[in-house]
């Protein structure tokens, strides 16, 4: 993925890459980019960069076919960055219905 997350080789993202309002990173071989599958939890997740710089997160084995949450730019996220992005996912749904629990 970290073609599609530059940095400047420190893990942050280089000053020319910053987000600019009403701009998106250039995506140049984004679609060539396999999706990583993870299981967290005993739950079951594609996750994938999307068009935006961030990481699109599907949940495999919820009860919602398609269902699951994106996070906004991060440059280069680690598997620890992933598991931790989908354990606080799973937080806050329920996983007989699939839907984020409401107080």
């Amino acid at each position: 993925m970290k073609a599609i997350y530059p940095d400047n080789g420190d893990g942050d993202r280089a000053a020319d890459s910053e987000a600019v309002p009403g701009l998106r990173p250039d995506l140049e071989g984004a679609s060539d980019v396999a999706s990583l599958t993870l299981e967290v939890d005993g739950e079951v997740f594609t996750c994938r960069p999307n068009e935006f710089g961030g990481t699109d997160y599907t949940w495999i084995s919820g009860p919602n076919p398609g269902y699951g949450f994106g996070v906004s730019p991060t440059p280069n996220p680690s598997l620890d960055e992933h598991v931790e992005n989908i354990r606080g996912f799973l937080g806050v749904v329920d996983p007989t219905t699939g839907h984020i629990e409401t107080d």
